[in-house]
């Protein structure tokens, strides 16, 4: 098993200098503008570069001068370093890109770092070299280099998880090749053939996702998944009645929480080893809050969360000690752990949403 313990990032969007450790719950708060996209985003531009698709990702966002801190002219490059501990010891990966022609980024360095548990000395270093525009991760790795696959795993097990668009347009509400139910998509685009074969497999995940979705949508029964050809939908049907309902009569809200509540409790072995997700309560229902919010804490028992929240009423279901409280300052995004003792007697009369709406909590809504 393995665990995101740092990152440091340098001149992205918002962030000019941070380093950021991570727990298994991390809930990032903060105003609007105060940098909790910005480190959302940089994950996002990891599962890109891990699919190869790093210039699209860059093309997408506003080219390089909306990634780099201030600009280009400001900030040249940005530099990333992530910290992972394994059973074996702890690995680096390293990059740098730097501003190219045609306002897109290209790597600087790209390394790679072991360290064996218990050791102060770098056993193993790994040069990718510089120049490239796409991670050179997966040709490292089917040439069966070592070093390459295990950083090719951990990278691509940190996994950005999106399910704010459910208009009439999301793939989720749209057909999907039944095959396509290995891995949860960051849009839930496969959603019903992964839950397809988790209920061909008879596996008992299949039953925990149908009786919570239950309790909060009470007139859900049971998805009827089945295969139209080659595709198929996320057909359903509600208690009392034989009427066969399609995913574009989901609510948005239901849809969200349906495609929630899959992700953190799909099968254990299938669970990404770091799940990011921005802002989940977005048009849920206080009570369907409660339930989310207790899937997470379930979930970060088998892996790590870090999810990006505005909602009070979220915040009162976690922690002091969850939290990452970002502040935007002169020198960019800053992210700190509050302190828990301090906080104590506040919370013998408000509940941490209150504290946090308050003001008591650095990073407050206004």
């Amino acid at each position: 098993m393995s665990k995101l313990n740092k990152l440091t990032l340098r001149g992205f969007k918002s962030i000019k200098d941070a380093t950021i450790d991570f727990g298994s719950m991390n809930v990032l708060i903060g105003a609007n503008g105060a940098g909790k996209s910005s480190l959302v985003s940089f994950f996002c531009l990891l599962n890109e570069m891990m699919g190869e698709r790093l210039q699209q990702f860059i093309a997408q966002n506003g080219r390089a001068q909306s990634l780099l801190y201030h600009g280009p002219k400001r900030t040249p490059q940005i530099h990333a370093e992530l910290e992972f501990e394994t059973n074996n010891g702890v690995s680096h990966y390293i990059a740098r890109w730097f501003h190219a022609a045609g306002d897109t980024l290209v790597f600087a360095e790209e390394k790679l770092r072991f360290q064996s548990a218990g050791s102060n000395d770098i056993e193993k270093e790994l040069s990718l070299g510089p120049g490239h525009f796409e991670t050179l991760l997966r040709i490292e790795a089917d040439k069966n280099q070592p070093t390459a696959k295990i950083f090719r795993h951990l990278l691509n097990t940190c996994r950005v998880y999106h399910f704010h668009d459910t208009s009439s347009t999301p793939r989720v509400r749209q057909s999907s090749y039944v095959s396509n139910s290995s891995l949860l998509m960051s849009d839930a685009a496969n959603l019903a053939p992964f839950l397809f074969a988790l209920k061909n497999d008879s596996n008992p995940a299949y039953r925990r996702i149908v009786s919570t979705i239950q309790l909060v949508s009470p007139f859900f029964d049971d998805f009827d998944l089945q295969p139209e050809g080659r595709d198929i939908f996320l057909n359903w049907r509600e208690k009392g009645s034989d009427l066969l309902v399609g995913p574009h009569q989901l609510s948005d809200g239901t849809l969200r929480a349906i495609c929630l509540i899959t992700l953190l409790l799909q099968p254990e072995e299938k669970l990404p080893s770091f799940i990011v997700v921005d802002e989940p309560e977005l048009g849920l229902h206080p009570y369907a809050l409660s339930v989310i919010a207790a899937l997470f804490y379930k979930a970060a028992s088998h892996t790590q969360i870090l999810v990006s929240t505005q909602s009070s009423t979220f915040l009162d279901h976690f922690e002091p000690d969850d939290l990452i409280v970002v502040n935007r300052t002169e020198n960019g995004s800053v992210f700190t752990r509050p302190d828990a003792e301090k906080l104590d007697a506040w919370l013998d009369e408000y509940s941490l949403g209150e504290v946090w709406e308050k003001n008591v909590i650095a990073g407050g809504p206004h």
